[in-house]
């Protein structure tokens, strides 16, 4: 699927959000996210409206939204809501379109189908979204390995929050993928400092990021 790149993470709770409205900022792109799993007080959706740039024409519904916060296929379960990845009905738009999955890689969407089966259904490239902690060089790595045993394009990886350059550089090394963007902590999380920011990262995005 052409101008689509998937926003991967390498678990749960590592920013992909943020990351995706930063990236969306700095490329100018669309944000979806397909299958949302609580949307009662917060839906990543809003999160993204708020940080963004022309947000009413950029940030589209989500195809599912699901009650509770928790894996969508639990969620999915709960509502008595089925979902089938082939059938989403996609937004409408001449941008690049960002689309934000759920969890990590291999965490499901429904049943027995992962973010990495969505990605790999219609054939999408990923920015894969990775944090400093520790285990972080294990999450990463493996989510390569992932990826690429599907056959996954991976355009590079953005680091999230603080830096940690021995990390950074053994996970570059070894997988030979390349960080293509570091967003900060933000102290204040503000259209301000997403912009900024977007500034700051979006010619590396661009470099890595053909549109």
């Amino acid at each position: 699927m052409k101008n689509v790149i998937a926003i991967v993470g390498i678990h749960t709770d590592i920013g992909k959000t943020i990351a995706s409205a930063v990236i969306a900022e700095a490329l100018q792109a669309d944000y979806w996210k397909p299958v949302q799993a609580g949307n009662i007080g917060h839906r990543d959706k809003w999160v993204v409206e708020n940080l963004i740039s022309n947000s009413k024409d950029r940030v589209h519904a989500e195809a599912v939204l699901l009650s509770e916060p928790m894996s969508p296929h639990a969620a999915a379960a709960i509502d008595n809501v089925e979902i089938d990845h082939t059938k989403f009905i996609w937004p409408s738009t001449d941008k690049l379109l960002l689309i934000e999955t759920a969890g990590g890689v291999l965490s499901p969407m429904y049943e027995d189908v992962t973010m990495a089966d969505f990605v790999k259904y219609y054939e999408l490239p990923v920015i894969l979204v990775s944090k400093n902690y520790l285990g972080s060089i294990n999450h990463t790595l493996l989510s390569v390995e992932v990826l690429r045993s599907r056959d996954i394009p991976i355009l590079g990886i953005v680091m999230n929050g603080e830096t940690n350059k021995e990390s950074e550089s053994f996970i570059e090394a070894y997988s030979k993928v390349p960080v293509i963007a570091r967003i900060p902590f933000f102290e204040e999380l503000t259209h301000t400092a997403i912009k900024d920011c977007a500034v700051e990262i979006s010619k590396s995005l661009s470099e890595h990021v053909k549109h």
